[in-house]
């Protein structure tokens, strides 16, 4: 016989009532290593995460003064994804974050209520040696396809093509190309315009087209002096190359020079047909630092 004592009802009942907990507690369960696994494999979105963190910083603020037990040579951040530091010594303690702009330095040695510093990081804007020599050796290349496309009028002594560096300077002679006194384009010279257009389509840089005369004084309705002529010369130039090829026309300018700029001495018939000239000088992308690091080690 079963004694009845050995059942208590409300024991029964309340663990009738209670297991569903053990269900909902594997759910839970299940669901966190869903969601551990969802986020392993997840990819970060960088841009995403520097708008939340400066959302976040701008609501709580990250702003933070940090001891140094030596003085600091520099900071070191993740390199991917930040700007390092300049590596300037400082005899200041502290480093603190200045900026929420996530492309700018984020973190700036000694007071930040300083003014901005000017400096650069050198690294970011630098060329090395090996890729200036590269960039010159592409600008010695396009001009050599140049000499090649107006060989028949080097020849015959009416263009001349040089460079130096990352400058590439067309010489246009009077001859055949301009009548004297006149900022006409002779017919027959039009089509060796046009060869140097097309071809400056090709060839990356500003365009500057230069006019100079000799010192013979000038004084005509047109051209009152050589300043205009010069100047007229050079615009014609600017006009035929922006009319035949399709050039930007923010890479080019015209400009004069009348015999400020004299090339030979114009004591001779000679010296002044030299000085009688339009240049085209074409001077491709080169940064003022990566220019001076040339100038030194050519030095």
């Amino acid at each position: 016989m079963i004694d009845d004592d050995l059942f208590d009802d409300d024991e029964v009942e309340s663990d009738t009532k209670d297991g569903w907990m053990v269900t909902f507690s594997d759910l839970m369960s299940l669901l966190l290593c869903f969601f551990v696994l969802i986020l392993s494999m997840a990819e970060v979105d960088i841009i995403r995460y520097k708008q939340l963190a400066d959302s976040m910083a701008e609501a709580f603020g990250v702003q933070q003064d940090m001891q140094l037990e030596s003085v600091p040579k520099g900071t070191s951040v993740v390199s991917t994804e930040f700007r390092p530091g300049i590596p300037d010594e400082t005899i200041v303690d502290a480093i603190q974050q200045v900026t929420k702009d996530q492309d700018r330095n984020s973190l700036r040695i000694g007071n930040p209520d300083s003014p901005e510093s000017d400096e650069k990081d050198v690294r970011d804007e630098v060329l090395t040696y090996d890729e200036i020599m590269a960039l010159i050796k592409e600008t010695a290349l396009d001009a050599e396809m140049l000499r090649r496309l107006l060989k028949e009028e080097i020849k015959e002594g009416q263009i001349d093509v040089e460079t130096t560096a990352r400058t590439i300077l067309i010489r246009i002679r009077e001859r055949g190309s301009f009548s004297s006194g006149s900022a006409l384009l002779n017919t027959s010279f039009v089509g060796v315009i046009d060869k140097i257009a097309s071809a400056l389509t090709q060839i990356e840089g500003k365009i500057a087209v230069e006019g100079h005369t000799d010192n013979v004084p000038i004084n005509t309705f047109a051209y009152p002096s050589n300043w205009d002529l010069s100047a007229a010369r050079s615009v014609a130039v600017v006009r035929r190359m922006l009319d035949i090829a399709s050039l930007e026309p923010t890479r080019v300018t015209a400009s004069g020079f009348a015999d400020t700029r004299p090339q030979a001495i114009n004591s001779s018939a000679e010296g002044r047909a030299r000085n009688r000239r339009v240049e085209i000088v074409v001077k491709q992308p080169l940064d003022e630092e990566s220019n001076e690091l040339l100038q030194t080690l050519e030095q």
